[in-house]
């Protein structure tokens, strides 16, 4: 787990998500139960029935006010191998964030000495050792989201309380949020999340659109290419352009297949945001992703938009 801003004053006043992840990623918090499909408030919605541990743990995480007046927990979720929480730092603090957070680690490690089997706790101050960490409970480091944009603290909380849900539907439907790397298609290999026969569907059609497009052009297109996809085409497309955005975008919330191609790859526990878990779950979805996995955010480059779009040609082109 690493910080994803290097350059960020983690004293400011600031809203963040973090996210720790138990040592060896062990379910140690407890187990989510229900179905993925039952709403609330039934007795049947997603939810994690926390064991002493993650009932510990919880409490710690919450009472960071009490020792941090600065720092407010807006939300938990805990999970059985991790948690996300929301902070707010609401004024300057005088020392970093990321101290505020390894006093929580020892606190929960605390704990982790006092419930766990002395057997257990042993092997892990051992493995701590080794490796020269702090840690004991969580694995080294932490992951961080800063808040920056209008609507992004409704999207974290909603991201928390789906959690659950989300987790059951990934055991519910394993291969299609599992990522498979090496996936060989048309001569290409990429790495990929959703449903992989949407690559072999007999027609598949390229939604590629001008930069220039008119508004009536792209309602043309638009109006062909759901007609298409309505009795059976598959859209593929990297969705670069504003008008392959409406396109791939209003297939999207009719349900309809896609293939969705995208400059960053995934890591090893990559999971499709949002509406995409879903789509994929249905088979509505694939992704798919040529290059590696990066954490630097930057513009796409031309030179990459024109490979995405070739190889959306190529896969519509080749046979099934």
């Amino acid at each position: 787990m690493q910080r994803r801003c290097v350059d960020n004053d983690y004293t400011a006043r600031r809203m963040y998500m973090i996210t720790m992840v138990t040592e060896g990623r062990k379910p140690l918090f407890g187990k989510v139960v229900g179905q993925s499909e039952a709403a609330e408030p039934s007795a049947d919605a997603p939810h994690i029935e926390l064991s002493p541990l993650g009932k510990a743990v919880a409490d710690v995480w919450l009472s960071v006010g009490v020792h941090h007046p600065e720092v407010k927990v807006v939300g938990l979720q805990m999970m059985p191998d991790h948690l996300h929480s929301i902070l707010f730092v609401k004024e300057k603090m005088k020392k970093p964030l990321g101290k505020v957070l390894l006093g929580i680690k020892q606190a929960c490690n605390q704990a982790f000495r006092e419930i766990m089997p002395t057997e257990l706790v042993a092997v892990a101050q051992q493995h701590a050792r080794q490796s020269r960490d702090n840690g004991l409970l969580f694995a080294k480091g932490f992951n961080d989201q800063i808040l920056l944009r209008e609507g992004q603290l409704e999207r974290w909380l909603h991201y928390l309380k789906d959690n659950p849900r989300r987790l059951l539907m990934k055991r519910e439907h394993p291969d299609l949020f599992r990522v498979q790397r090496g996936l060989t298609f048309a001569d290409m290999s990429f790495s990929a999340i959703g449903n992989r026969f949407l690559l072999e569907r007999p027609l598949k059609l390229q939604i590629q659109c001008s930069r220039s497009i008119t508004e009536t052009e792209l309602q043309v297109k638009l109006d062909s290419c759901l007609h298409a996809a309505r009795q059976g085409a598959v859209l593929v497309s990297p969705a670069i352009s504003k008008g392959e955005k409406a396109i791939m975008r209003a297939a999207f919330e009719e349900g309809l297949p896609l293939i969705y191609l995208q400059e960053n790859g995934f890591t090893d526990l990559a999971k499709p945001g949002g509406k995409r878990m879903d789509a994929c779950a249905s088979g509505q979805l694939l992704i798919l992703a040529p290059w590696e996995h990066h954490n630097e955010k930057f513009i796409i480059k031309r030179g990459q938009c024109l490979a995405l779009n070739d190889m959306a040609r190529l896969i519509c082109s080749k046979p099934r």
